[in-house]
């Protein structure tokens, strides 16, 4: 009870020091301005030379979350051992890792893709370390004895046993790259993300609709297709 207690205390006294100020945002005022921007939001800008850079910062966005993940796999095998910098590289959100890129790479998909990969390489590289971890010994001590190398243990003990969990940890970190792909845009990494702050910055929701519609859109096919391609390994 006391900790349930502590709990809601700390709770309330969050609520107390943000300063909510409940009134203002659910006054007249506040209602008819939220319900004019869901309107100009609805409808969206369908125009044919729009919709040509839109494909193209769709396209570039998959590009990146693609590449990020796929190198984010390389990097992720080797570090498995390196339990520390796996820790480091997942630590740092990919959003800082983007801001410290730009400066290196500059502004574009570049930093982007950079910052995913790093990020990623650490969540992967922890989740591969346990799958290794957990995966039938005997084998490998069998090719042990027999004097076999470890790169080899490892190819032909180890890796055939782990390949699905390794294909659904992929997979998975896929469907949340496509996401921070989307967003990593707005710190100018390019893609869906940086149009989207462009066009919210200059309060072209016609514009900003159509972004949000083509982010959606790309989140369930990559989401739909990591699952069919997940179900078929099972």
């Amino acid at each position: 009870m006391k900790i349930i207690f502590i709990i809601a205390t700390l709770i309330i006294a969050s609520f107390w020091s943000l300063d909510l100020q409940w009134a203002q945002f659910l006054s007249v005022a506040a209602l008819q301005k939220m319900t004019r921007f869901i309107a100009e939001l609805l409808v969206p800008n369908v125009q044919t030379a729009f919709l040509q850079k839109l494909w193209w910062a769709t396209l570039e966005t998959l590009a990146m979350s693609m590449l990020g993940t796929l190198l984010a796999v390389v990097f992720g095998l080797m570090i498995v051992r390196l339990r520390f910098v796996a820790n480091v590289l997942r630590s740092i959100p990919e959003l800082i890792w983007a801001t410290l890129l730009l400066i290196a790479a500059g502004l574009g998909p570049m930093a982007g893709t950079l910052a995913l990969a790093l990020h990623t390489s650490g969540v992967l590289g922890r989740l591969f370390a346990e799958a290794i971890e957990n995966a039938e010994s005997s084998p490998a001590m069998a090719l042990r004895t027999s004097g076999v190398s470890e790169a080899k243990i490892f190819c032909y003990a180890t890796l055939p046993q782990i390949i699905p969990q390794l294909v659904s940890y992929t997979l998975y970190r896929w469907e949340n790259n496509i996401r921070a792909a989307a967003v990593l845009g707005v710190v100018g990494a390019g893609g869906l993300g940086g149009m989207l702050s462009f066009h919210m910055s200059l309060f072209q929701m016609a514009e900003t609709s159509s972004v949000l519609l083509a982010m959606l859109g790309l989140v369930v096919l990559v989401d739909t297709l990591s699952y069919w391609i997940r179900r078929a390994l099972g």
